[in-house]
């Protein structure tokens, strides 16, 4: 007969992230039945919510930046690497002032956390926490995402960002520790669940050949360059995408490094290494082609039922938000985010090609003609009026050409940029304004270059082959955009 043995599924080690102390106030300690309880006042809840979000909104972790950093210094980066990637930076010296978000898709608000037994609060915890959210969001330029549900298929704009998805767990002990993630919806949607079997677990080879498969799949539209995760394993599907969120903001990296007879994920970081080595062949790179579509790969291995083999995958992009925090009998608290990004950009700009000029205050056919004579990957600098436009856009140009009135002549004169900025800071003439995924709209394409329209479409991500049968048909042009400096592109262009 077996011996009982129990070992937590997720054996984190010891947690060395620094943190910066909040308040003291709205926390005490209290005796209880011989043990000693950390009472924590509601205000303690939101005031830590508002202002992870608003962290997280503005401002990366130290390692992402150096990340960074390292593309531009890597001599075997291309010249669109290094473009990306200073472009990047830029972006967030100017969201670190904390106006401008870095990204104009602010996320969905997700909290994660862990109440140890030991920790009362005499609220409605994921009230107090929403309390949070909405603060951060309507008191700062972020951009409100969350749709309510009317019926089946009519919604509405919650117009504060609400509801957060809150997930809390009890454990052992007398502190309250927390994940706080902004996810975008580009991001969020290239997670993805294979069912397969244990046939992908026969050799190394199979496996990485596997990954490589599915990396490939995940394009260039959630913004590059990525920290990727992959998840082999799990008790249930659900469990499997969990962790590869966790993952994905590094929760998990104080795993085991080998498995054990317990049944306990652990994280593989040679094979890690290796696939982040056969990423960078992948000729995607930073977006524009080249050497650096990963920052990092996460790989972790769980536990499985013998039927299944579930491999998640998933990615934080380059607006990389996750900010832990905790309640102890010390304080509350917030991990430090880098506060000074300026000092990871170069002391001189890199050697790159000089972008090509293209003027956008003339006929369409001459600006179609002017792209002519350029090769795929060639770097622009647009100047000149756009049409801003995206999903629902979209969707009124195509009601008014179904009703027999026909495309705006305005969307035949001009280039549009699929965009949908966060909210505009006092002053400005624009809030953040990155540009949204691009395959959204691809269905419009053929019917909208036929007309005349669309002609050149200025976005980010890749296109479905529909766009690229219609561009050779029509002579249009789909202009890729860096996807991520949203705050730069807000206020300095």
């Amino acid at each position: 007969m077996s011996e009982f043995k129990f070992e937590t599924m997720f054996p984190l080690g010891e947690d060395t992230t620094q943190y910066r102390l909040l308040t003291k106030e709205h926390i005490r300690v209290r005796e209880f039945e011989g043990k000693e309880v950390l009472m924590i006042e509601p205000q303690a809840l939101n005031q830590l919510s508002a202002q992870a979000f608003k962290d997280v909104a503005h401002l990366y972790r130290a390692e992402h930046l150096e990340s960074l950093k390292k593309i531009i210094d890597d001599p075997q980066s291309s010249d669109n690497d290094r473009y990306v990637a200073l472009e990047l930076l830029k972006n967030a010296v100017i969201a670190a002032e904390k106006v401008y978000p870095m990204c104009q898709d602010t996320g969905t608000a997700i909290v994660m956390g862990k109440k140890g037994q030991q920790v009362w609060t005499w609220t409605d915890d994921d009230e107090e926490l929403s309390k949070g959210v909405f603060q951060a969001y309507t008191q700062n330029y972020l951009r409100y995402s969350q749709n309510a549900p009317l019926t089946m298929y009519k919604e509405m704009n919650t117009k504060t960002n609400l509801p957060a998805q809150i997930d809390i767990a009890a454990v052992q002990g007398e502190a309250y520790k927390f994940l706080f993630m902004a996810k975008g919806g580009g991001s969020a949607n290239k997670t993805v669940l294979f069912q397969m079997t244990k046939a992908v677990l026969n050799t190394e080879d199979t496996l990485i050949n596997f990954m490589l498969e599915k990396m490939k799949g995940l394009g260039t539209a959630a913004c590059p360059p990525y920290h990727i995760a992959f998840v082999i394993g799990g008790t249930s599907a659900e469990l499997n995408l969990k962790a590869v969120k966790l993952a994905s903001a590094r929760y998990l990296d104080s795993l085991p490094t080998k498995g054990s007879e317990t049944a306990h994920a652990f994280r593989d970081i040679d094979l890690e290494e290796k696939v982040l080595i056969k990423s960078q062949g992948l000729g995607l790179g930073a977006q524009f082609g080249g050497k650096h579509f990963a920052l990092d790969i996460r790989v972790i291995r769980l536990p499985r039922h013998g039927a299944s083999c579930p491999i998640g995958l998933g990615v934080s992009c380059s607006a990389d938000r996750q900010i832990k925090g905790k309640i102890t009998r010390e304080g509350i608290f917030l991990e430090q985010l880098e506060e000074n990004p300026a000092q990871y950009l170069p002391k001189r700009e890199p050697e790159m090609k000089e972008a090509v000029q293209i003027d956008l205050n003339r006929p369409m056919d001459e600006i179609l003609g002017e792209l002519s004579k350029y090769p795929v990957a060639t770097r622009l600098s647009l100047t000149g009026k756009i049409i801003v436009g995206r999903d629902i856009a979209h969707a009124k140009f195509m009601e008014r050409f179904e009703a027999g009135n026909g495309l705006p002549d305005y969307l035949k004169n001009h280039i549009i940029y699929y965009a949908g900025p966060a909210k505009t800071p006092d002053g400005e003439a624009s809030g953040a304004f990155g540009p949204t995924t691009a395959g959204r709209m691809d269905p419009y394409v053929p019917i909208f270059q036929k007309e005349g329209a669309s002609m050149i479409m200025l976005a980010k991500g890749n296109r479905s082959q529909q766009v690229t049968d219609a561009c050779k048909q029509y002579g249009g042009f789909y202009l890729g955009s860096p996807g991520g400096p949203a705050a730069r592109l807000g206020k300095d262009f």
